[in-house]
């Protein structure tokens, strides 16, 4: 009997997605409090060092090395007692750290690049761009979660990263992952797409929006695309997912079956709003619209989304 579900597992969607290819041994069931520090002491321990939402890179002929051994580190003023421990690969432990120098006081080899840029221009191969997001969005998580928000009294990291603990009143913290819809509504020869006032020019995407408190994928998917376009869906087809470290949100990519084509943008959400064929959207993704219009670039979920539909997948 032929069984359909899992079918070509090794085409897992997600894997050619930017920031999905996390490839560490998180060992999570074996956490401690020590952690972080035990693996500080690894001789073979590799640090991501980041600040103010940028990665410090170091350049060479061989290209961008984004993790530094301890000893390497000093320059760079790590704030070693808020190192997180992202996990383990088969070369050692791996943790992201806050430095403390401003990136106008590094040295001529290191820069420091902001993660946009990091996958837009390719600098890092797909496990240290997982990695990146995981360490990029912990950090983030600790840095605006610094007091307890049931006494307000500091909070202090525990569990390698994972976990703050208040001193005062003993209420655990996790870290959070926000959940957003990202999606294509499309009929049989059409794909709708949108324009947010702050996307560069002539660029267009698939509609997004933030899942709230008890609500389903499926659920979010529609009524985004009904605020943001007046466009009503039917069926919701999950397509693929991808972490996303601005600060830490998980982007989750659907098609939605459109059941009309009239469209009513939301003004206050988007410029404007259109739907494409494909033949059209085909010299968007060449690039030779007539009207200069772009997608977001190869990595982009929305990107993924926009291209399977095009080649009629």
């Amino acid at each position: 009997m032929s069984f359909r579900l899992f079918d070509a597992p090794n085409n897992e969607p997600g894997r050619s997605i930017a920031f999905a290819g996390n490839r560490i041994e998180r060992l999570s069931e074996k956490r401690s409090d020590e952690s972080a520090e035990q693996a500080l002491a690894d001789p073979k321990a590799r640090l991501l060092l980041i600040g103010d939402g940028r990665l410090f890179l170091r350049f060479s002929a061989r290209g961008a090395r984004p993790y530094f051994g301890l000893t390497e580190t000093g320059p760079f003023l790590p704030r070693l007692d808020q190192a997180v421990l992202l996990g383990f690969e088969t070369e050692g432990p791996i943790l992201a750290v806050p430095a403390g120098i401003e990136p106008d006081q590094l040295p001529e080899e290191i820069k420091a690049v902001d993660f946009r840029s990091i996958y837009i221009q390719g600098l890092l191969d797909p496990a240290a761009l997982g990695a990146l997001a995981q360490g990029a969005a912990l950090l983030a998580w600790h840095e605006s979660h610094q007091f307890c928000s049931k006494c307000g009294n500091r909070s202090a990291m525990r569990a390698g990263g994972y976990k703050r603990l208040c001193t005062s009143c003993g209420t655990e913290h996790f870290p959070r992952t926000d959940p957003v819809v990202i999606m294509l509504a499309v009929t049989a020869e059409k794909c709708l797409l949108g324009r947010s006032r702050h996307f560069k020019q002539g660029m267009y995407s698939a509609l997004a929006g933030f899942v709230e408190p008890g609500e389903t994928i499926e659920a979010a998917v529609r009524r985004e695309t009904f605020e943001e376009a007046g466009i009503r869906l039917g069926r919701v087809a999950y397509q693929a997912s991808q972490p996303w470290p601005f600060p830490y949100s998980l982007m989750i990519g659907c098609f939605g079956e459109a059941l009309g084509q009239d469209i009513l943008t939301d003004t206050a959400e988007l410029e404007d709003c259109r739907w494409f064929s494909r033949e059209e959207l085909s010299a968007v993704i060449g690039e030779t619209h007539g009207e200069g219009i772009v997608i977001p670039p190869r990595g982009a979920i929305a990107h993924h989304l926009i291209t399977i539909w095009a080649e009629g997948s």
